[in-house]
């Protein structure tokens, strides 16, 4: 009765902290994913993101990375946005990058959560992630019932679609544990139609390393000439496969007032990103992820995309 208490307790205070959806699974390794992993990494699908080929067994067993971990608590934090700020008179930015970076937003609800958790179980041990550790979000969302994972590749919530940020908390705490949903993408192939780079090479496979995000965000090099002309204007990430998503058209706006967008950026024409100078890019983007590209990445994208 107790894992029962303690779960209902976690869900509720992740609720008033404003987490959209909370799923909790046991702490395991996960050993279906394993070869799947393996095999994407063998084929070289990260591309120059070696990071993704470190720490490969505590990507798939949460108890090394957290000694003791009992439970994945898995929640989801909505970013979708009031205005969609893509039009064919301005470059694009994805929607999470609107305003302020998540990763600060999101961090500082986990804490409050783990401090809740203490509060009324006493010594619990817990850390708490927001894409800051060799930890397979996705499929821990998955796995407790909180979607599943399309043929994008992405999270799918039945209610909201996919435009979430996916945090974990590990706790060593025994749980009430939760169980994954079906898949629902059936027959549909619109993501994979309309990725303009071909990055879906199958359903449920992506290449990442033909991604636009992973070119306009991870690459630091030049990027190929042979991607010219398929970015169709995004210039920091991309959310083509999810904007197609039928289930998507569930996405509710965001009510979270940190992750709305600096005024100036829905007045930006392309002549402006083009002419961007330094100063203006610290004032549009001072707490944002956009920072991540740096001033001379974002300037490479908007030539890249203007050609």
């Amino acid at each position: 009765m107790c894992r029962t208490n303690n779960s209902l307790f976690i869900k509720e205070v992740a609720q008033q902290l404003d987490f959209d959806f909370c799923g909790i699974a046991r702490a395991e390794f996960l050993s279906e994913e394993a070869p799947r992993l393996e095999q994407w990494l063998n084929q070289g699908r990260q591309g120059k993101m070696q990071y993704l080929e470190n720490y490969f067994d505590i990507r798939l067993d949460p108890t090394k990375l957290m000694e003791g971990a009992k439970s994945v608590v898995t929640l989801l934090y909505n970013y979708y946005p009031e205005e969609n700020l893509a039009s064919p008179d301005s470059y694009k930015i994805a929607k999470y990058a609107y305003g302020r970076d998540y990763h600060f937003v999101i961090k500082k609800k986990l804490r409050l959560l783990l401090n809740s958790v203490q509060e009324k179980v006493g010594e619990v041990a817990g850390r708490a992630f927001v894409d800051s550790a060799p930890i397979l979000e996705r499929v821990w969302a998955q796995k407790s019932g909180l979607g599943w994972i399309g043929k994008n590749s992405l999270l799918l919530n039945k209610q909201q679609g996919s435009f979430f940020f996916i945090a974990i908390l590990l706790l060593d705490l025994e749980l009430e544990y939760d169980h994954p949903v079906t898949d629902h993408c059936g027959s549909c192939t619109r993501c994979l139609d309309a990725c303009p780079t071909d990055a879906i090479i199958a359903p449920y496979v992506v290449d990442g390393s033909k991604c636009i995000s992973y070119f306009t965000i991870e690459l630091k090099e030049e990027i190929p000439k042979a991607m010219e002309g398929k970015f169709e204007d995004w210039i920091f990430g991309c959310d083509i496969c999810q904007d197609v998503c039928p289930w998507n058209r569930h996405a509710q706006p965001h009510q979270e007032a940190l992750f709305e967008p600096h005024p100036d950026l829905s007045e930006m024409t392309k002549r402006d990103w083009e002419e961007i100078t330094e100063e203006v890019f610290r004032k549009l983007f001072k707490k944002s992820a956009v920072k991540r590209a740096k001033f001379s990445g974002l300037k490479r994208n908007i030539r890249f995309a203007g050609k």
